[in-house]
């Protein structure tokens, strides 16, 4: 029998498997699609923050880990490529620009130029934070992943978890496409699927799906230089070449989808100079989970059987949701860290 089985490769499964398996706890990792992040983690825009935005709930006390925790899974995982290019962001008006918060500076027109030189138009003003970063989701996943393996983990594609499977009140494993799959825990980081497997729990997981929509850019090299939050769009470089821009969600079919994308490759062109190359890749729509208060994280069972993990922004807290989950499944003592993260009883 497994020890542990993680449901979902996304960014969470991914890292909670690779540091139990680094610490030599057996586990499964059981993901539905036919490799790592094919489900909403390949659709993040993946910008790793310590500071400002939006951190309800316990996220506020797991965010100073989460550039350390990077910079250990560098040193961990060579092939890990974090792009540290910082970040700038401006409002509408300057009225709506947030104060900066520790790490952020404001900073003016001459030194944004300095920085995004192929701007067309700098604003007056904008909030410049230098140790924000970015990161390929789906190749840091597979990476994980892929140690996971090395260290002794299972991991199992094309493998859909249906149900849990409860014996005398106890979930003593899971019900997959392939079969049983029993554990003494089992640990889901499905995102917005994690609802439906836990109906027969006590546990109260209410988790909305937000819909972001991410279109891919090939535009010449180095021509966003940082990740460039502009009132009407995000983009930044995620490698060589190859730009992501979230796309301003609209409700619609595809025909919508499209036309919202290409319009927002249009405002991109407007922007920056030297964009004449840029082409639209192709584009996708996530649905990413957005617990109502915060990263829930820990035990939705009394016994200890079932351990839950989603959170926003996954990105950017899966490192340090992974080494804390883990050392709290290895050692069972809570880690304090966690205290705000956890689920609620109905």
């Amino acid at each position: 029998m497994s020890a542990v089985v993680v449901v979902g490769a996304g960014i969470v499964g991914s890292s909670v498997a690779y540091h139990l398996a680094r610490r030599s706890i057996p586990v499964t990792l059981l993901e539905q699609g036919p490799a790592p992040a094919t489900g909403v983690t390949g659709d993040s825009f993946a910008w790793i923050r310590g500071s400002g935005g939006h951190w309800p709930g316990g996220a506020k006390d797991l965010r100073e880990y989460a550039l350390a925790d990077y910079r250990r899974l560098e040193q961990e995982l060579p092939q890990v490529a974090v792009r540290r290019t910082g970040s700038l962001s401006w409002a509408g008006t300057p009225a709506e620009d947030s104060r900066p918060g520790p790490g952020q500076f404001r900073i003016g027109r001459s030194d944004i130029a300095a920085l995004e030189p192929n701007l067309r138009h700098p604003p007056d003003q904008a909030i410049h934070t230098p140790s924000d970063a970015g990161v390929d989701p789906t190749a840091l996943a597979h990476a994980l992943v892929t140690a996971a393996g090395a260290h002794g983990a299972t991991v199992l594609h094309e493998t859909a978890v249906t149900s849990l499977q409860v014996t005398n009140g106890r979930v003593e494993g899971v019900l997959t496409s392939t079969g049983l799959h029993a554990a003494a825990t089992v640990v889901l980081t499905a995102g917005t699927n994690i609802p439906k497997l836990c109906k027969p729990l006590p546990a109260d997981l209410a988790i909305a799906a937000s819909p972001a929509t991410l279109a891919r850019v090939t535009a010449p090299p180095g021509l966003v230089k940082t990740i460039v939050a502009r009132p009407d769009f995000e983009v930044r470089e995620v490698r060589d070449g190859n730009l992501l821009l979230v796309v301003p969600h609209v409700e619609g079919g595809a025909a919508t989808c499209e036309q919202a994308a290409q319009d927002t490759l249009q405002r991109l062109k407007a922007a920056f100079q030297g964009s004449d190359q840029c082409r639209l890749l192709g584009y996708r729509t996530g649905r990413r989970p957005m617990p109502a208060h915060g990263p829930v994280i820990g035990y939705a069972t009394n016994d200890q059987s079932v351990y839950v993990a989603v959170m926003h922004s996954a990105i950017t807290l899966a490192p340090t949701a992974g080494r804390l989950i883990a050392d709290e499944l290895v050692t069972g003592r809570p880690a304090p860290e966690l205290r705000r993260c956890r689920p609620r009883a109905h």
